[in-house]
């Protein structure tokens, strides 16, 4: 019995040595990890040829190894460059449209208003002549005050219209009465009389109140579309810190440490991997929906049964419609004015040989379809808008997917749960996935994060989400807040400005540089509100004038 038993122990002692062996020497060989390696574009030189004993590894299994330190030193890095890649490739489409997307709206609105001051020009020329030429730097400064005010002049677009009715009434009023001479003093005190005598009717007030409310939202729109694609820009360019460059070497690499180059990571494995070095940038996530959910209430007001083509009437034909209003109305204006302010003296011109309102009796003709300046968008704005939004909602809880994304089965993970890389071996993994955002990576089984220090850079970038996204839901409203904020600086208060003087449309991305933040959401709110004064500048003046033109097209058969 005793022998008997003697044997069977030799006997599995020679099986397991027999086994041992034949595993050992199949994994000596390190052809497959050098061939692997080179392919990478790394020199062989310390690759050794067969395994060593790998005491020296820091990141990798320290069994038998076909890497050297030099080897896990340079996979380590190839893992770092190769994570900001995917980062990089996974979020292209998404950082592109932005950028596409705000470029062809900006073009194609600074396109629509030039049209808007050619047509003006031209028509006003053809219509009124000389007395338009000799006053032409009224409507002049009207369109350059709104592209001003676009690209983020220190302009009160309410008080800027105010201002163009009350110096079209000075020169209207003297045109009408040119018997008479008027000193600075005296067309002061037409001007006070606007509110209450309505020269132009009720032009100006409509005028006002659509253009404004237009513009508050197409600007803040277009400049929603730029914020939108500097934080997608920023947030893209992920910070690898070392717990993360260390999970991803072990997920990506050391295979080849261990004589499998070609196996790739379990699916689970690399999800844990990732939600834990974008962590940061899931925790964007929730105020990118918010954002991205304003943005399209602001893209409904540009279109749709209200939108600016039809709301805005061309402003050709409505300050056109002011000036008959105004010169139909001369007689009744020019006696309460006189009863007012005085009987002014008379001229020693006097009235001109052709009366002045034989000249304003040549009725205001608007372009035809044919005669309309087009844009070279070719495209009109319902379908740039609703191209735009179809974008947008693509865009919705892109960083909450990013991880999955990245490990998309067959691209980098492997889809034979039973043939893949588990962090030690070939095998199944078995720990759970844990949740997005930094505080739950406290249960990540792969990548050891601090969970009380959050990226700074992605809590700057969520400040500008949160104040861009307030300023979205107040253009919805048609309030400005940009220049609400800047009142406390000096600024007239009321609606319609961007930044001070000097100011690019870029300015709006200082707020991205805002102190730091910290991990605590009540700090957030408090510096979001105290950062609003500096997203205060606003995108390009196209949009702005786009409104202007837009209407001129669909209501010029209206008005002919």
């Amino acid at each position: 019995m005793c022998a008997m038993w003697r044997l069977q122990v030799t006997l599995c002692t020679l099986s397991v040595l027999s086994l041992s062996s034949a595993g050992e020497s199949k994994a000596r060989s390190c052809s497959e990890v050098r061939q692997a390696y080179s392919a990478k574009g790394f020199s062989l030189f310390h690759v050794p040829h067969q395994e060593v004993s790998g005491e020296h590894l820091r990141v990798c299994p320290k069994g038998y190894t076909c890497c050297t330190s030099e080897m896990e030193d340079k996979l380590s890095q190839q893992s770092k460059q190769e994570f900001e890649i995917m980062v990089e490739e996974s979020s292209h489409n998404m950082r592109t449209t932005f950028i596409s997307r705000h470029k062809k709206f900006d073009e194609f609105f600074l396109e629509l208003l030039d049209n808007s001051e050619k047509s003006l020009n031209s028509m006003f020329t053809k219509t009124y002549g000389k007395l338009y030429m000799q006053n032409s730097e009224v409507f002049q400064d009207l369109f350059t005050e709104l592209k001003r005010y676009y690209t983020g002049g220190n302009v009160n677009l309410e008080e800027m219209l105010n201002d163009f009715w009350s110096r079209l009434l000075e020169r209207m009023f003297q045109l009408l009465n040119s018997q008479y001479h008027f000193t600075d003093d005296y067309l002061e005190c037409v001007t006070k009389y606007t509110d209450q005598l309505k020269p132009f009717g009720d032009v100006p007030r409509k005028l006002k109140a659509q253009v404004t409310r237009a513009f508050i939202a197409a600007r803040t729109f277009v400049q929603g579309l730029m914020v939108g694609r500097e934080v997608a820009n920023r947030v893209a360019k992920v910070n690898v810190v070392p717990a993360c460059v260390k999970a991803l070497t072990q997920m990506l690499y050391c295979p080849y440490c261990r004589g499998m180059p070609e196996l790739k990571p379990c699916h689970n494995y690399c999800y844990n991997v990732m939600r834990g070095c974008l962590a940061n940038q899931e925790d964007l996530d929730a105020e990118w929906n918010l954002f991205i959910d304003a943005m399209l209430l602001v893209a409904d007001r540009l279109v749709g049964p209200s939108d600016i083509e039809a709301v805005i009437v061309p402003i050709d034909i409505k300050i056109s419609e002011a000036i008959m209003t105004m010169q139909d109305n001369s007689m009744q204006v020019s006696a309460k004015v006189f009863q007012g302010c005085g009987q002014p003296k008379v001229s020693a011109i006097g009235r001109s040989a052709r009366g002045i309102s034989d000249v304003f009796n040549s009725r205001f003709r608007p372009f035809t379809p044919e005669q309309r300046p087009t844009t070279a968008a070719g495209t009109s704005l319902d379908r740039l808008v609703i191209d735009i939004k179809e974008k947008l909602k693509e865009s919705k809880r892109f960083w909450s997917k990013l991880p999955d994304d990245i490990c998309a089965e067959g691209k980098l993970t492997e889809s034979d749960e039973e043939q893949c890389w588990n962090s030690h071996t070939k095998g199944r993994y078995f720990p759970e996935v844990v949740k997005g955002g930094l505080t739950n990576q406290v249960d990540n089984p792969e990548v050891v994060l601090d969970i009380t220090r959050p990226d700074t850079l992605i809590r700057q970038q969520i400040m500008t989400l949160r104040v861009m996204t307030n300023k979205l839901k107040n253009a919805y409203n048609g309030n400005d807040i940009s220049f609400q904020d800047s009142s406390d600086e000096g600024s007239s208060s009321g609606s319609g400005s961007g930044c001070s003087d000097g100011c690019t449309t870029e300015f709006v991305f200082v707020a991205t540089e805002a102190p730091v933040i910290g991990a605590d959401r009540s700090d957030e709110r408090a510096a979001a509100a105290a950062g609003g004064k500096s997203l205060s500048c606003g995108p390009s003046v196209m949009l702005v004038m786009a409104a202007l033109t837009l209407p001129l097209w669909a209501a010029q058969t209206q008005w002919r």
